[in-house]
C-alpha cells in the first residue's frame, strides 16, 4: 500500500527527474484557440490550512479571501466563479455552465451538481444542418444565437450555497463587484487571445471594450472597467438567481441571442425554467486509492476511470514518464475508453446512459485485454458492448468540443473540497456580449448531425431543453481508508480527460507532487493519432512510438489542469504551468 505520508516525501523534489531526464518546461509560443503567450516554470505551494488552485491570481486570492473570513470551499467558490468571469472572459462566467463535486468532509459524502447548459425548448436535431442536409462548418455554428444554452453556472452555484455556504450569498459578490468597478489588468494571456480573435471585435459592445479604435486589442497593462458586470452581479447578489433568470437581464439575453447576425430561439420561458440538478457521482477503484468524479451529461467521469481501470493492468510505476512504453500503455487505454465515449454517452434525462456496466471492472477488463503492451492498436477502435443483453446501438458521434474552460480546486480548513470545472466553450463563446458579460456557444457540443450516415440515432443529437455532452471532469481521489487525498480538473475541451488521467497517474504512480504532475507533457490518445505535446520532451518518443505503430500528431496541448494533494503534512497545490494560474493559501 502507498500511504500518503510516503507520498510527501517526494515532494520537496524542486526539479522533476526522471532517471536521466529533468523535465524544465520551456517558453513557448502558442498558436491555438486557448492559447497562452508562455508556459511559465512552477513550483508547488505548500499551507496547512486551506487553499485555493484556480486558472488565474486574482480570482485565487479572493477565494483565499473567502476562506480566511471563515468562508467553506462553497463560499469561495462562488466569489472565484463571479471573478473569473470578469478577468478570464474568454473561458467562463455566468453566462455559461459548470460541474462541480463538493467533498462533505462531516459527513464523508460526495455530490455532484450539474449546472450544464441546456437546448431552448424550440431546438430540433436539425439545428446545425445546412440547406443541403450537411453538417454546418464550425465557425459557422458557434457565431451568433443559435449556439446559445441555457447558461447554468448561477443557478446550480445558488443550489450548492444554500447546503453547504457559511458566508452570507450577497457578500460573495463583492470581490468582483468591486474588482469590476475599479478596474483590472489585461493580463499577457487575455492580449494573445484577443490578437488572435477573429470575430469577437465585429461588434459591441464587445468591440469597445476589448479593442482600440483602430480595431486592434487593448495592451497589456491597460485598465478595463466592467460597471455593467457589476450592476448584474449587485442584482444577483441582493435577489439571488431569480435576477438573472427572470426579468430585465433575462429578457437582455433573450433580446441578444434573438438580434444577433445568426438568431437563435431562446426565450424568456426557457430562463425561467431552467433547474440546476444533483446529480449521483460516477466512482471507481485505482489501484488501492478511490476515484470519484462527475457522471453524465459529461463524459468526463466514467472516461477517465475507463482509462485508470484499464491501466490497473500495468505496472506504470515501474515506467518512466518519459517513456515510449508509459504513453503507449496510457495512449492505447484512451483509445479504447474514447470509443466508448463516442456512442455511449449524453444526456441521462434523453437516454439510458450504462453508467454502471461501463466503469463495471468485469467489463473495463474485457477493454484492457484488448490493450497489447508491444503494438498500438490498428486503425479506430470499436466501442464495446457493456451491457447484458444485446441494446441498441447508438450511432457514433464524432461532435467537436474545443477548449475555452477553466478548473479551480479549493480545501477549506474544515477539510471540505470543492472541484469544479466551468465553460462557455469556445475561446469567447458565441461572440455575443451583453451586460458586460459573454454567452456561451455550448450547444455547439450536440453532435451536429442527428444521425450516422447508415441511419443510426446519434444519442448526442440536439433535443428540446437536452444537455449536450461534455468531456469535464472535476474529480477527487481517496485513499482506501476513505481520507481525501486529491482535487483535480482540467481545462481543455475534449482533451480534459486525458489531462486528468495524466495528473491522476503522475501523483499517485509516479510519485510526483502536485505540481510536477501538471508540468509533465500532455499525451494520450482520443481514438485517432497518438497525440504529444508540442514544444515539449516528449515529442523526442514520436520514431519510437510510431515504431510500436502509432501514428503521431505532435500539436498545442493547452491544459488549464489545476489540483490540490491533501498530506499528513499539509496541502500541495499544483497549477498548469501553460496558463496564468495561482495556487494560493494558508
Amino acid at each position: 500500500m502507498v500511504m500518503v505520508r510516503r507520498l510527501s516525501l517526494h515532494f520537496c523534489l524542486l526539479t522533476l527527474t526522471l532517471g536521466s531526464t529533468v523535465w524544465h518546461p520551456l517558453v513557448v509560443t502558442q498558436d491555438t484557440p486557448e492559447a497562452e503567450s508562455s508556459r511559465v516554470e512552477r513550483k508547488a505551494v505548500r499551507t496547512q490550512k486551506y487553499m485555493v488552485a484556480a486558472a488565474n491570481p486574482i480570482a485565487a486570492a479572493v477565494g483565499r479571501d473567502i476562506l480566511r473570513r471563515g468562508g467553506s470551499a462553497i463560499d469561495a467558490a462562488v466569489a472565484v466563479q463571479m471573478v473569473l468571469g470578469l478577468v478570464e472572459p474568454q473561458s467562463s462566467g455566468i453566462g455559461g455552465g459548470a460541474f462541480l463535486v463538493y467533498y462533505d468532509a462531516k459527513t464523508k459524502r460526495v455530490r455532484t451538481f450539474d449546472g450544464r447548459e441546456t437546448a431552448p425548448i424550440a431546438a430540433r436535431p436539425n439545428r446545425f444542418l445546412g440547406q443541403d442536409g450537411k453538417p454546418l462548418p464550425f465557425s459557422d455554428a458557434v457565431l451568433g444565437g443559435r449556439s446559445v444554452g441555457v447558461p447554468g453556472v448561477v443557478k446550480m452555484l445558488e443550489q450548492v450555497h444554500k447546503q453547504y455556504g457559511k458566508l452570507p450569498w450577497s457578500q460573495l459578490f463583492q470581490p468582483a463587484i468591486q474588482r469590476a468597478t475599479t478596474g483590472f489588468l489585461i493580463s499577457p494571456r487575455l492580449h494573445t487571445l484577443l490578437s488572435q480573435e477573429k470575430f469577437l471585435g465585429r461588434s459591441e459592445p464587445a468591440k469597445s471594450y476589448f479593442y482600440q479604435p483602430n480595431g486592434i486589442p487593448k495592451p497589456i497593462g491597460a485598465k478595463l472597467i466592467n460597471q455593467q458586470y457589476a450592476n448584474v452581479l449587485q442584482q444577483i447578489a441582493q435577489r439571488g438567481s431569480v435576477a438573472f433568470y427572470k426579468g430585465e437581464i433575462a429578457q437582455d439575453i433573450v433580446n441578444t441571442v434573438k438580434k444577433a447576425s445568426v438568431p437563435g430561439d431562446l426565450t424568456t420561458t426557457d430562463l425561467a425554467r431552467y433547474n440546476s440538478v444533483e446529480r449521483p457521482p460516477v466512482c471507481g477503484t485505482y489501484r488501492v486509492y478511490k476515484v470519484c468524479s462527475m457522471g453524465p451529461p459529461t463524459s468526463g467521469g466514467i472516461t477517465v476511470l475507463q482509462i485508470l481501470g484499464m491501466l490497473q493492468k500495468f505496472n506504470l510505476a515501474s515506467l518512466k514518464p518519459d517513456s515510449a512504453q508509459a504513453v503507449h500503455l496510457f495512449a492505447e487505454a484512451g483509445r479504447f475508453a474514447y470509443a466508448d465515449r463516442g456512442l455511449y454517452i449524453a444526456d441521462p434525462d434523453f437516454i439510458k446512459v450504462p453508467t454502471k456496466e461501463l466503469i463495471n471492472p468485469k467489463y473495463i477488463a474485457t477493454r484492457a485485454a484488448l490493450i497489447n503492451p508491444n503494438r498500438a492498436f490498428v486503425g479506430e477502435a470499436k466501442p464495446g458492448n457493456p451491457l447484458s443483453t444485446q441494446a441498441i446501438h447508438w450511432g457514433v458521434d464524432n461532435s467537436l468540443e474545443l477548449p475555452s474552460t477553466s478548473h479551480f480546486s479549493i480545501v477549506d480548513s474544515h477539510g471540505n473540497a470543492v472541484s469544479m470545472t466551468t465553460s462557455i466553450e469556445t475561446a469567447f463563446g458565441a461572440r455575443l456580449m451583453m451586460r458586460g458579460f459573454l454567452l456561451n456557444n455550448q450547444l455547439t457540443d450536440f453532435s451536429f448531425s442527428p444521425t450516422t450516415a447508415d441511419g443510426k440515432l446519434i444519442a448526442n443529437r440536439v433535443q428540446s431543453r437536452k444537455r449536450p455532452r461534455s468531456s469535464m471532469a472535476p474529480t477527487m481521489v481517496f485513499d482506501r481508508n476513505g481520507k481525501l487525498v486529491m482535487v483535480v480538473g482540467s481545462a481543455g475541451g475534449s482533451l480534459i480527460i486525458n489531462y486528468v488521467a495524466k495528473a491522476i497517474v503522475g501523483v499517485l504512480d509516479w510519485k510526483l507532487d502536485a505540481q510536477q504532475a501538471l508540468s509533465l507533457p500532455n499525451f494520450g490518445n482520443r481514438n485517432g493519432a497518438t497525440e504529444l505535446e508540442a514544444n515539449t520532451n516528449i515529442v523526442n518518443l514520436k520514431p519510437q512510438l510510431e515504431a510500436l505503430g502509432h501514428t503521431v500528431t505532435v500539436r498545442e496541448q493547452t491544459s488549464g489542469s489545476h489540483t490540490i494533494v491533501i498530506t499528513n503534512e499539509g496541502l500541495i497545490g499544483g497549477v498548469d504551468p501553460r496558463r496564468e494560474g495561482k495556487a494560493i493559501g494558508d
